[in-house]
Formats: C-alpha cells, structure tokens, sequence
C-alpha cells in the first residue's frame, strides 16, 4: 500500500490515538481478560489502533507521529478515568493534561 497524503495521515493517527483510549478503558472492563465480550472488544481496538499507526507512520515522522499517539492515549485515557471511574481531577493534573495537549498540537504545527 502507498502512504497516505498528510492529511489522511493526521487523520488515520488520531483515529488510532482515540483507539488507543478505547483499549486502554477497555482493560479496565476485561476483568484480566477474563469476560469475553470487553475482552474481544479491547483486543480488536488494539489491533486497529497499531495498523493504523503503521499506516500513519509511511508519512509522517517518527518523533511526531508516537508522541502524538501517546499524547492522545494518555490525555483521553486520563479525562475518561476521571469521569467514568471517579479518579481526582484536581488542579494539578489538569494542567499536566493541558501540557500534553499543548505538546500535541505544538508537534502538529512544527510538522
């Protein structure tokens, strides 16, 4: 397969960071993989997030392209954690959160 043009590259990278999101959460749901469905579910969100990652990563650099699959991941992993499991959202780690995201879309201008 050809790489994609940079914009279906951004496009398939922040589709495969808010899978990221999902299989992280979905860890929560498996139980230690022991319930079959979240279990499939999570495994399948992990599959898709890496092929699309490698499709994204024909195109843009490598630096930029981990950092903001990462970035995606931690910040909606955390904002999720937050609101679906009660986990502090105090001052401090909101304006961690933001500097992720800040770094995020600083590495998507710079590239």
């Amino acid at each position: 397969m050809n790489a994609p043009d940079e914009r279906l590259a951004w496009l398939l990278l922040v589709v495969a960071g808010l899978l990221e999101v999902g299989w992280a959460i979905g860890l929560k749901y498996t139980e230690g993989f022991t319930r079959w469905l979240p279990s499939a579910l999570t495994l399948g969100a992990m599959v898709a997030s890496v092929l699309l990652l490698g499709l994204a990563m024909k195109t843009l650099p490598v630096g930029t392209f981990y950092a903001v699959w990462v970035g995606i991941g931690a910040v909606g992993t955390a904002v999720l954690g937050m609101l679906l499991f009660g986990e502090p959202a105090t001052v401090a780690r909101l304006l961690s959160l933001g500097l992720i995201l800040a770094g995020i879309v600083g590495l998507k201008l710079a590239s």
